[in-house]
């Protein structure tokens, strides 16, 4: 099983948080990240971040990142989200 947890802050403060579960087991790693990162964004009501290369090294290194106002093109409520691994088959 794959489940990704993605927090919202704001202010130094946990706004609200999710835990989304992939069991394909046909999927790669990456389809399975892109796939819950797209289902946070509609959960959270937000367009897709952007991943800059600080991002996808974090995200290689400790498979957890955080995406800040400048990772999305509109204007976000919000200090940063946070994305983390949290299980992996």
């Amino acid at each position: 099983m794959f489940r990704l947890w993605a927090k919202e802050f704001n202010d130094n403060r946990l706004i609200r948080d999710i835990t989304i579960s992939d069991m394909a087991e046909d999927k790669s790693r990456t389809k399975k990240v892109f796939d819950a990162v797209d289902e946070v964004c509609y959960e959270f009501d937000l367009s897709r971040p952007v991943w800059l290369e600080k991002n996808i090294n974090e995200f290689k290194s400790r498979s957890k990142t955080r995406f800040y106002k400048d990772n999305f093109i509109e204007s976000v409520a919000f200090d940063f989200i946070e994305i983390q691994i949290i299980e992996e088959d």
